[in-house]
Order: structure tokens, then sequence, then C-alpha cells
């Protein structure tokens, strides 16, 4: 049972949007992914003491857990949070975040545990140069694809044609991840984070998910952290490319959002070149 306190868990609640039964934008779909990624089946019996909406899951999550497993978790679901409240343009509320980084430094033991909102305005105002795209791990005429892509992707942000944007740079990343484990096939079917089937057999390359391959990709070193944490947000985005996710997440892409995004990819593909 992990030790937050009552004021804590409200504080909590009210960042993560739980008092309608949710818990941010997670569908069960990403809600499982997410805990999938620490190792937890969210949508287990266990975790439904209380009811099985995604809020009292996470409840049940909160009374039955470790200090260090919902800290880590708390981690990753502010700094979303965060990248969320960016990625549409609007401000975090500050006085509320703050007081939910004070219980997780707490509970990590770590009263220095950076601001999560200074650790995305750091990333957002970096600038990223993607220094030569042959040294993409992809053939030479996937290269040639991807900066044609690229270059239309700057004349679509130039155009505000943010959805455009969006779709391009998810494109772009899917491609290049995909080819980075085509060339390092050992190293991304070994990774704790592969795609398996129910069977625990590791899935073709062609058959995993954007969001597994940014897991394995940053893994096995490939993509730093804030880029991870980043790169899920445009896969979320990108994901809008069918009309009635759009409809019903009511999601309405600006400027703001698309520039943000160009900026992930940027980043991700700095890395992957070596020019970051």
């Amino acid at each position: 049972m992990c030790s937050l306190t009552d004021i804590e868990k409200r504080y909590l609640e009210k960042i993560l949007g739980m008092q309608s039964g949710l818990v941010l934008d997670y569908t069960n779909a990403t809600f499982a992914a997410f805990f999938n990624r620490h190792k937890i089946d969210i949508h287990s019996q266990r975790y439904q003491t209380y009811g099985a909406s995604k809020a009292k899951k996470m409840r049940a999550f909160w009374e039955q857990e470790s200090d260090a497993l919902v800290t880590r978790v708390l981690v990753e679901m502010l700094a979303s949070y965060v990248a969320t409240c960016e990625l549409n343009g609007s401000k975090p509320d500050h006085v509320i975040l703050d007081k939910c980084q004070m219980a997780v430094a707490r509970l990590s033991g770590n009263s220095g545990s950076a601001n999560a909102a200074e650790t995305v305005d750091s990333f957002l105002h970096q600038e990223f140069t993607i220094a030569n795209l042959n040294k993409l791990p992809v053939e030479p005429q996937v290269a040639i694809i991807i900066a044609d892509r690229l270059d239309e992707a700057r004349n679509a942000l130039a155009a505000g044609a943010s959805l455009s944007v969006i779709f391009l740079c998810g494109s772009v990343l899917e491609g290049v991840l995909l080819g980075a484990a085509q060339q390092q096939p050992a190293q991304f079917n070994q990774a704790t984070s592969s795609a398996k089937t129910s069977e625990g057999k590791v899935k073709p390359f062609h058959k995993w998910s954007l969001a597994q391959l940014i897991d394995a990709g940053h893994e096995i070193g490939l993509l730093e952290l804030d880029v991870k944490k980043f790169s899920h947000g445009l896969r979320d985005f990108r994901n809008y490319i069918h009309p009635y996710e759009q409809m019903a997440s009511r999601f309405t892409p600006d400027q703001h959002t698309a520039k943000v995004c160009f900026q992930v990819l940027k980043a991700a593909l700095a890395g992957l070149t070596g020019s970051r």
C-alpha cells in the first residue's frame, strides 16, 4: 500500500480529471497500454475493488501498490498531463500541479525531483538539428522519401495545415523506428517491451504498434527518455487520422500542436542520426 495521504489523493484526482470516472484522456486501450509498460494489468480483477471505471481502478492501484511503483507511474502520468496541455495549446494548472509534484517527490523520497512543467518547457525550447538523413537506420531510398515528407511537413506547417503536419510526423517516426528494428533485430526482439503474441512469441516487426516501437527504441538506447514520452503524445495525436477517433475525443489541432509534434520528430531524428 502506498503512503499517499487523503489530501494528496485529492490533488492528484483533480489534476488527472478523475471526478468523472476517467483518468486524463486515456481510453480503455491506452490506459491498459500505459500500465503494461509498468508490468501492470490495470484491467484485471485485482484493481476492481471499487468498480470498473478507470478512476476507480487508479484508486485501487494506489491502495495496493508500493510507493516506488506508484511514484514511477505518477511521474510519467503527470508528465503526460503537462505534455497534453502543451500540445493542446492550454496552460497546466500549476497550483494543483505543484501540489501533486510535491506528493510524488515525498513518495520517492527526493524533494529535489525536477518540476514536470520545467522539463516540458526545456524540451520544447531546445534546438534539434538533423545533420545527415543518410545516417538514419533506413535504406537510402527510404531516406529520400523521409526527406520529402519532412519538406512537406514544413510546408504544411507554414500553410497552417496542422492536422497534415501531425500525420506526416507520425508516419515518419513509425517508418524510421521500423527501419531501426529491421537493422537491429536482435536488440528489438530481446527488449522486454517487444510485441508478443498470446503465446509469448515476438511478432514480426511489421505487426508492431508505434507504441511498442517507441518503447523498445528507448529501452535499447535509441530514444532518450524525454523523446520517448513526447513521442507517445505524437502517437496519440497521429491516431486521429481516423475521423471517428477525432470526433470522439473532440480533438481540434492548432498551429501550436503542429509545432510541438514537429519538434518531437526532429528530436527523435536528431537522436537516431547521432546529431543530438
